[in-house]
C-alpha cells in the first residue's frame, strides 16, 4: 500500500509497511540434570520467557561441567547446586554474586528388600552399611552437585573411601543412575524431585531420608561480563531478577507431581 507525500514539488511513494515485531533474544543456562529432567524448567522457563521475551536455552549437565561451562564463557547464567563451588567461581571472579533460589533434599533410594538394611534418617549410617555388606551402589560419577554430596557422607563414614566392591560409578546423569539402580537393584543418591518424577522405579523405593545433612540448596549466578564481555549480562540479570521476585519463587512452589511439590522457593534467605 502506497502513500503519496508532496516535498517542494516533488512527489515521493512511500511505501506503508507492517510493524515487525523484535525477535525474543535468548540466553544460554548452564544448569544440572536434575532440574531439567525433574520438570521444573519445562514449567518454569516459559513463565520467564512470557514475563520478559528472552529465551533461554539449557544445557543440562553435571553442576561441575556447568560451572565450567560459566567458566569458559559458554553460559550466560548458572542454575546449579554445590554451593562450595558456586562460591569458588564468585572469589574467583566469574560472576559477582551467588544467590539462594530454592532447595529441595537428596534421598537414598534401594530395593525395597533392603539387603544392606540402611531404612532410616541417617545417610552416614546407611552408606557404611552398604559397604561393608558389599552392595550394589550406583555413583553418578560425575562432579555433578548430587556427586559431590554423595563423595561428602563417604568422607563422613568410618572407613572413609572405602565403599565396597559393589560400588559402581556410571558417570551419567541422574535419570540414567536411576535406571541403572532399578536395573538392577542398586541403592542410589538422588535428589527428591528427579525421584519423584522418574517413572521406572521398578523395585526402588525412598529408604533413607529426613537426615539434615541431605538438605539440596540452588544457586543462581550471572556469569560476570568484566570476565567474558560476549555474555549477555543484562537479559542474564533479567533471569536471577525474575527467579529471586515473588513471581518467580511462586511459579517455583507452584511446581508439583502428582500433588507433591518438589522445589521449595527461599530467595533471600
Amino acid at each position: 500500500m502506497k502513500n503519496w507525500v508532496w516535498l517542494r514539488g516533488f512527489t515521493l511513494a512511500v511505501c506503508v509497511l507492517p510493524v515487525l515485531v523484535h525477535a525474543q533474544t535468548a540466553i544460554v543456562m548452564a544448569s544440572t540434570t536434575s532440574t531439567e529432567q525433574s520438570g521444573l524448567f519445562a514449567h518454569l522457563l516459559p513463565a520467564f520467557t512470557k514475563a520478559t521475551g528472552v529465551d533461554v536455552k539449557v544445557v543440562a549437565l553435571g553442576t561441575g561441567q556447568a560451572i565450567d561451562m560459566g567458566r569458559r564463557g559458554d553460559a550466560d547464567v548458572l542454575f546449579v547446586h554445590d554451593q562450595a563451588a558456586e562460591e569458588k567461581f564468585v572469589a574467583e571472579g566469574f560472576a559477582l554474586k551467588r544467590y539462594a533460589v530454592m532447595y529441595n533434599d537428596f534421598v537414598l533410594v534401594g530395593p525395597a528388600a533392603d539387603p544392606a538394611h540402611t531404612k532410616g534418617a541417617d545417610v552416614v549410617q546407611a552408606l557404611s552399611k552398604i559397604a561393608a555388606g558389599n552392595a550394589a551402589f550406583v555413583s553418578r560419577g560425575d562432579k555433578s552437585g548430587t556427586h559431590a554430596a554423595e563423595l561428602r557422607f563417604w568422607k563422613m563414614t568410618p572407613a572413609a573411601e572405602a565403599k565396597g566392591s559393589g560400588y559402581r560409578e556410571c558417570g551419567c546423569g541422574m535419570g540414567q543412575a536411576l535406571n541403572m539402580g532399578a536395573a538392577t537393584g542398586a541403592y542410589v543418591l538422588t535428589d527428591r524431585g528427579t525421584w519423584l518424577s522418574f517413572k521406572n522405579r521398578a523395585d526402588l523405593q525412598v529408604l533413607v531420608q529426613g537426615d539434615q545433612r541431605l538438605f539440596n540448596q540452588y544457586g543462581v549466578l550471572a556469569v560476570n561480563p568484566a570476565k567474558h564481555p560476549h555474555v549477555k549480562a543484562q537479559d542474564a540479570q533479567k533471569f536471577v531478577d525474575w527467579v529471586l521476585s515473588p513471581s518467580g519463587q511462586a511459579v517455583i512452589a507452584a511446581y508439583r507431581i502428582d500433588g507433591q511439590q518438589l522445589f521449595f522457593p527461599n530467595a533471600g534467605k
